[in-house]
């Protein structure tokens, strides 16, 4: 089970987080579960490493690449993460 947190991503809105279960569907003919902050996944249906190289597809797809990356967490589980403005 490939797990990730969604929880900076969910303040562009709901409507970002459909069209990620939508894309995600597409690509992997899987059906992503979404629960509060985390978006889940079987395995058999995509490895880690997929799911990453899709998340960041998706971030590119809809200009939000800038803003956020997606990086590792706990085992098997990926972050959608803001990053950091280069004013500070």
């Amino acid at each position: 089970m490939v797990k990730v947190d969604l929880s900076e991503l969910k303040v562009e809105g709901k409507e970002v987080i459909d069209k990620l279960v939508e894309f995600i569907k597409d690509k992997t003919g899987g059906n992503p579960e979404i629960s509060s902050n985390l978006m889940t996944l079987e395995d058999d249906k995509c490895s880690k490493g997929y799911m990453r190289v899709l998340l960041r597809k998706f971030l590119y797809k809809i200009g939000l690449k800038p803003y956020y990356r997606v990086i590792s967490g706990e085992e098997n589980t990926l972050i959608i993460k803001e990053r950091r403005s280069s004013e500070q």
